[in-house]
């Protein structure tokens, strides 16, 4: 136990929940540390952008069709390079990588876990010097032993063991949960450790902030669109309208939600039907984390977390946030589905 005011280091913090894991036997803990180690790295290139030849096109496209910055190319191999280092993990799946990544060597061919991983969300804003992150989601192997498969990747987000992202912006945080509540730590440059800044993070129960591109209006559902609608309305009692804030950076606008309260919606579109964001290295692992603050992930109609992956790169719908929001947008969901069938 820490003495009052002292500082605790993720690392001293990750050893003394050791315990909630009695199964792990240290790897799990060693695996959030190396997490920890590659984020630190990423953050010195990060904040440093603006002084190398580290912006812009990589010149080539990732697997969902989206171009690839430098920066997410460096982020993707250091996250890579300290999950094979660190010998705790079998195989990773990345957005940037079009199969999974198996790392079959002496010490990582039986590790227990996998690691899904977005190494650098919100990659448009790079330029631009706005937030961005990474999102990390750890499962524990359903192979028994050997390389790593593709099934140890398709679970629910149920069997998630833990969970977090990094964002990067005026300071660095890495926030994660091995579900046992939620706990924030902010990067000392001065001592290059992350420090438990957030400890037992709440979400509030109700929010008055929606989080969408509008710009996509037109190409919304009817549900959506009355979402937004009602979002919009002058309901003092209430406190609507309520106030839109987008950054275009899934963990930025996640954290800031998470934080002050609010919703978060990338909705399906005539574009992408299913939705646009990953399930298993994106959604799933926000969704833990969500639920662990005491918010609510949900596709609309379904739990987030209860999806049966089929696709390491499986597309969802997300509505994320505030409990009382998020069942609010459900409702006009369930209101329009209903008023469909009446018109069959």
């Amino acid at each position: 136990m820490s003495l009052p005011g002292a500082v605790v280091t993720l690392g001293q913090f990750i050893i003394s929940r050791q315990s909630d894991y009695p199964y792990a036997k240290g790897e799990l803990s060693r695996l959030l540390r190396d997490i920890g180690i590659a984020a630190k790295i990423v953050n010195r290139e990060v904040n440093k952008a603006g002084l190398v030849d580290i912006l812009g096109a990589a010149g080539d496209t990732n697997i969902q069709g989206e171009e690839q910055k430098k920066l997410d190319v460096f982020a993707n191999e250091q996250f890579i390079a300290a999950l094979k280092a660190g010998g705790e993990c079998c195989a990773i799946a990345s957005e940037e990588n079009d199969d999974i990544i198996i790392i079959d060597n002496e010490i990582s061919r039986n590790a227990k876990y996998v690691v899904c991983m977005d190494p650098l969300d919100g990659s448009s804003n790079i330029d631009v010097n706005v937030s961005i992150g990474t999102i990390f989601s750890i499962y524990r192997r359903v192979s028994l032993s050997g390389p790593g498969t593709v099934e140890d990747f398709l679970q629910k987000g149920t069997e998630q063991v833990a969970a977090g992202y990094i964002i990067y912006g005026s300071s660095t945080m890495l926030v994660y949960t091995t579900g046992f509540g939620v706990n924030g730590f902010t990067l000392d440059p001065s001592i290059g450790e992350f420090c438990l800044s957030h400890p037992d993070m709440q979400a509030p129960l109700d929010g008055n902030i929606y989080s969408i591109n509008q710009g996509n209006f037109v190409h919304f559902t009817p549900a959506v669109k009355e979402y937004i609608k009602y979002c919009q309305e002058e309901d003092l009692e209430n406190g609507r309208p309520y106030s839109l804030r987008y950054i275009g950076s899934l963990v930025a606008d996640f954290h800031r939600n998470l934080i002050k309260g609010g919703i978060y919606i990338y909705p399906p579109t005539l574009k992408s039907p299913k939705g646009k964001l990953r399930l298993l290295y994106e959604c799933n692992p926000l969704a833990f984390i969500a639920e662990q603050a005491g918010s609510k992930a949900t596709n609309g109609m379904q739990r987030i977390m209860e999806i049966q992956p089929t696709d390491i790169h499986q597309r969802v719908s997300l509505y994320i946030g505030s409990t009382k929001m998020v069942e609010k947008a459900e409702q006009f969901i369930e209101a329009t589905k209903l008023d469909l069938n009446k018109s069959i």
